[in-house]
């Protein structure tokens, strides 16, 4: 499956804007066990933007990297103390734009099973795991659809681990799901009945540019 995926992600194309916004990058981690499964944090509920939001290891770039890759491991290093040498980095995704006009690029990657991770009290409260089973099965508890100019946009909400993963880091595995496993989830697609929609306030920048 995680090979598979590798293969989808080295041809994919992801989109990126050439704007001058702030840049940013996470690292979706995926934990190569024979079920794999998604590592995943919860921001600390003191930090200034997000506080308590369930969210991937990243941030913002710093002068000194030297990409946007070297970003997103060097904040999973600060974050989580994942050594940048034990990811086997797949591919990236298209950018998404935060409610802050902030530009964020994922990294896709496979870590080892039972790393010694560590989080930084100052930024992370908890790490923790979500099975990609969980999300390949798109057992979402609700669906938040947020109006983008003339357009509704359908993202999706999981519960995992008594935590709500949910807004820009459910629309990074939203493209996830679509391109690297072939599933036919979309942001711009209402779900199937079963899951209640959640109407949000209109938001001024795109999810996906």
């Amino acid at each position: 499956m995680l090979e598979a995926l590798r293969q989808r992600l080295q041809t994919y194309e992801p989109h990126i804007s050439t704007s001058e916004q702030p840049r940013a990058a996470v690292l979706i981690a995926l934990i190569d066990r024979p079920e794999p499964t998604l590592l995943l944090t919860r921001r600390a509920s003191h930090l200034a933007q997000h506080p308590g939001q369930v969210a991937f290891p990243g941030g913002k770039a710093e002068p000194h990297d030297i990409s946007l890759l070297a970003t997103a491991l060097r904040e999973a290093e600060e974050e989580v103390a994942l050594p940048p040498n034990e990811v086997d980095i797949f591919g990236q995704l298209s950018e998404v734009i935060s409610l802050h006009g902030m530009a964020v690029t994922p990294f896709v990657g496979r870590i080892p099973a039972d790393l010694p991770l560590c989080a930084d009290p100052g930024e992370i409260e908890q790490i923790f795991e979500m099975p990609l089973s969980m999300l390949l099965r798109d057992e979402r508890q609700h669906t938040d659809v947020i109006t983008v100019g003339n357009e509704k946009w359908y993202v999706p909400s999981y519960r995992v681990a008594d935590q709500v993963l949910w807004g820009l880091s459910a629309m990074m595995l939203v493209e996830l799901m679509a391109i690297g496993f072939g599933h036919t989830i979309s942001l711009q697609v209402p779900p199937p009945a079963g899951a209640p929609l959640r109407h949000l306030p209109p938001r001024p920048h795109t999810p996906v540019v």
